[in-house]
């Protein structure tokens, strides 16, 4: 309904309008097709009838006009739908057996530059929906300490990097990712505004032996840690703190689906970990705040302070190295 303009088609006729003439308006579908979607719209209460005339319903109406419905239905549609075929041998084999609709690759994200469209397309929108509507919140609580180096680690495409360097003119960020992203990042910060001062670091965090750039004043995560198990988060918390000083501070924002607001959005939340179990590496997840904070100390650091109610359901975890006793 809403691929094919039907719901945009009924949001403009206030009268509404009959199924035939819903078709004439419809060239590229037949009579039957119109039909099909429409009952099946109707008895799922997207759209009302009466009189033999259909009008939008206000579930239909938030179906065509929410952004983060159009988000969600396009991520599951085109990245996971066809993947999730492959579910029992995911969690059977530890292993992302959907993936494999798209391509040969260990995890999702080392294919992401190649991802055909529209899976690639509605792979990013997602990932940015959410994480940019708490940026704004974040960067307060990052640059209430002004740190002139931060590392972000697993930086995408660039665009906390990017908020950033406009934030602070004092600041220089180094993004730490695979090559193939930071070779996307480039592309995409060329003759950018303060693009001076964004640098790259390859490096495979899976690599349990690659060690983290040190120099760094804040070190910021941010919708990363999910994307890996218990015993690799606990790894890349301790080569972060075997690169950080006493003053440096680990920024974790994730959603955890404990501390959430309301029981729909923790409902949610779980369910995105099958597209992790299927679709992006086979053994990660959203993860309850205790076994993240579990890793952080098993990483050796400590949980300083946790910002909760960011946009998006996210919790920023400050994180520091332990202190010394005396």
């Amino acid at each position: 309904m809403r691929k094919f303009g039907l719901f945009a088609l009924l949001n403009e006729a206030r009268q509404g309008l009959t199924l035939e003439e819903l078709t004439e308006r419809s060239p590229a579908l037949s009579h039957y097709a119109v039909q099909v979607l429409l009952e099946s719209a109707l008895t799922a209460g997207m759209v009302c009838c009466t009189d033999d005339r259909f009008v939008l319903s206000k579930l239909g109406w938030i179906l065509l006009t929410d952004p983060l419905i159009a988000v969600n239905i396009d991520f599951n549609h085109d990245v996971n739908y066809l993947g999730l075929h492959r579910m029992e041998q995911a969690l059977l084999e530890g292993k992302p057996e959907g993936l494999r609709v798209f391509g040969d690759w260990k995890t999702i994200y080392e294919g992401l530059s190649e991802l055909p469209d529209p899976a690639r397309e509605s792979w990013f929108r997602f990932d940015h929906f959410y994480s940019d509507h708490s940026f704004d919140e974040a960067l307060e609580i990052v640059f209430a300490q002004r740190p002139k180096r931060l590392l972000d680690v697993g930086g995408n495409t660039g665009r906390w990097a990017a908020r950033c360097v406009d934030y602070s003119p004092d600041v220089h960020v180094t993004i730490m990712d695979l090559p193939q992203q930071l070779d996307m990042v480039r592309r995409q910060m060329a003759d950018r505004r303060g693009a001076d001062r964004i640098e790259g670091y390859a490096i495979d965090l899976l690599d349990v032996t690659a060690p983290f750039p040190t120099g760094a004043d804040a070190i910021w995560m941010s919708q990363f840690l999910d994307c890996f198990s218990e015993g690799e988060i606990t790894s890349i918390i301790r080569r972060a703190a075997e690169a950080m000083t006493d003053r440096t501070r680990l920024y974790v924002m994730e959603t955890l689906w404990d501390r959430q607001s309301n029981d729909i959005a923790a409902f949610c939340l779980t369910q995105i970990s099958l597209y992790f179990t299927v679709m992006a590496n086979g053994n990660s997840k959203m993860y309850h705040s205790d076994d993240l904070i579990r890793c952080i100390h098993a990483g050796g650091l400590e949980v300083e302070t946790i910002h909760d109610g960011l946009k998006g359901g996210h919790s920023i975890l400050v994180c520091r190295k332990p202190a010394e006793r005396s």
